[in-house]
């Protein structure tokens, strides 16, 4: 059967991608941040899964507002990096898994949570910066992904405890799946930021690490946060981090029968990444019995 091998969080902001694109990396502005992701790419690198699933938000590429689905899975064989407005990234074109993607959409909806099922989508930064983050600027991402895009943009949005459970009947989908596959979910977007209005630029590190704090050691208790508390101490798009709890409910010790507590491979934080609080974790999987 498939296993969940490890679980990666990481912040999406575009200006990572234009500063990787641009070759500004060792810029004194940039230069901390892309040291702080070195060691992640080493792991990466020595733990390279058989396939990613990826959850991001859609920044109104794939879907407009004239349809926003609250979870969408992509299930097809390959996704188009988009054209946000100045030219697609220069990145490989997306891989899918179709096979294990349908697998999850159909286990993951007979256990009653609705999925919009996407053949064709463009995917954005949302879903290549991490990408980069992770594995550099390869001629081809190392494995295949599985885009799966949340609504954390058009309210309402999905309750942290929701995304939680979702979380839960992902690991349960990609554990009945029967292939010898590893597979790493990861979360992304946040942490703190505010992009409009007269909080514009906030940046909240007390938060931040509070929620990195509670996300390692009690989950499903930060999977009760409300979403006032986000828009209030992390910014109006400070609710990304929901996205997180989806990769977290899906490792071993949010099981139904819990298994042993996740190893933290990584921890990284920086401010500001433009207007931006970046916020990284890995977790990996102890073997399981």
């Amino acid at each position: 059967m498939a296993t969940l091998t490890a679980s990666v969080y990481t912040s999406h902001v575009p200006a990572i991608g234009a500063a990787l694109d641009l070759g500004k990396t060792t810029e004194p502005y940039w230069q901390p941040l892309f040291a702080g992701y070195q060691p992640s790419k080493a792991w990466m690198a020595a733990n390279t899964p058989d396939v990613i699933f990826l959850v991001y938000n859609d920044h109104a590429t794939a879907f407009s507002l004239d349809l926003v689905p609250t979870f969408a899975i992509g299930t097809g064989a390959q996704f188009a990096v988009a054209d946000e407005g100045w030219g697609p990234r220069p990145v490989p074109k997306v891989m899918g898994h179709p096979e294990l993607a349908s697998h999850i959409a159909q286990s993951v909806i007979q256990q009653d949570f609705d999925l919009t099922v996407v053949n064709q989508m463009p995917v954005d930064h949302g879903l290549t910066v991490p990408l980069s983050l992770m594995c550099g600027q390869p001629a081809a991402w190392p494995c295949p992904v599985i885009p799966f895009a949340v609504n954390v943009v058009q309210y309402p949005i999905p309750s942290g405890m929701r995304c939680f459970r979702l979380g839960q009947a992902i690991r349960r989908a990609i554990e009945s799946f029967d292939a010898p596959l590893k597979v790493q979910i990861w979360g992304t977007g946040g942490m703190s930021h505010q992009l409009q209005g007269p909080r514009a630029g906030l940046i909240n590190k007390d938060f931040d690490n509070a929620f990195l704090d509670q996300l390692i050691a009690a989950p499903e208790e930060l999977a009760k946060k409300p979403h006032i508390d986000y828009v209030r101490d992390a910014g109006s798009e400070g609710i990304e981090l929901v996205m997180w709890l989806i990769a977290r409910g899906a490792m071993a010790d949010c099981a139904d029968v819990p298994g042993p507590q996740p190893v933290v491979r990584r921890r990284f934080y920086h401010v500001p990444a433009s207007n931006t609080a970046v916020g990284h974790l890995i977790l990996e999987q102890p073997a399981l019995a």
